[in-house]
């Protein structure tokens, strides 16, 4: 956290929180939701300004009720997921990289949910895989040691009892990965995609 955040939070230990004005979409870009875009459900402007990103990602946290949050200041602007509270990126010297710049580390576990989408965990941290690297690492699954074609993966997607077990290829390892629906992704892992007031 910022020496400037922890002097404000010093000074105005009781600024009410924010809600719904910021978001990150499943892309790994931070969205600023104004009143429009949260009365009519958009995702809202992408943010540009290298300093003002900067600045997120360094105050950017958890409370313990799951909500992901940025630390303006005195104040926690709560924010809106549109997938996990990371989203990764494919990277030819680090493997995966998070939206924050952080190189994700080495994969525990691999999902894929009903739409396909890949989510990565390390640890603590669990992110999906932007959509736009998904061909990337489509190259890294494998069944019985053998890169997998689109007809083996939409088999394994559909649950296709005959289909083999599905792996990643990650770090010189190779990670079995489980079937998770979208909408079992937070309970699975602890977090709120639309954190609320208390």
């Amino acid at each position: 956290m910022d020496d400037i955040v922890k002097q404000a939070l010093a000074k105005w230990p009781n600024v009410p929180h924010c809600y719904g004005w910021l978001g990150l979409d499943a892309r790994g870009n931070w969205r600023m939701r104004d009143e429009r875009a949260q009365h009519l459900n958009l995702p809202g402007d992408k943010l540009s300004n290298a300093a003002l990103v900067g600045f997120i990602v360094r105050n950017y946290a958890s409370d313990e009720r799951g909500c992901w949050y940025f630390q303006n200041g005195p104040q926690r602007v709560y924010l809106n997921l549109e997938s996990t509270p990371f989203v990764a990126r494919t990277d030819p010297a680090q493997g995966f990289v998070l939206h924050t710049g952080a190189a994700l580390g080495p994969v525990d576990a691999a999902f894929l949910t009903e739409a396909g989408e890949l989510l990565l965990q390390s640890g603590a941290i669990v992110a999906q895989l932007d959509d736009r690297d998904m061909a990337q690492a489509v190259a890294l699954l494998e069944q019985n040691g053998r890169a997998v074609d689109d007809e083996a993966l939409m088999a394994w997607l559909e649950g296709s009892g005959s289909a083999a077990p599905l792996t990643l290829r990650s770090g010189g390892a190779s990670v079995p990965v489980q079937r998770l629906r979208r909408d079992d992704i937070p309970a699975r892992f602890g977090f709120m995609r639309e954190p609320q007031p208390v």
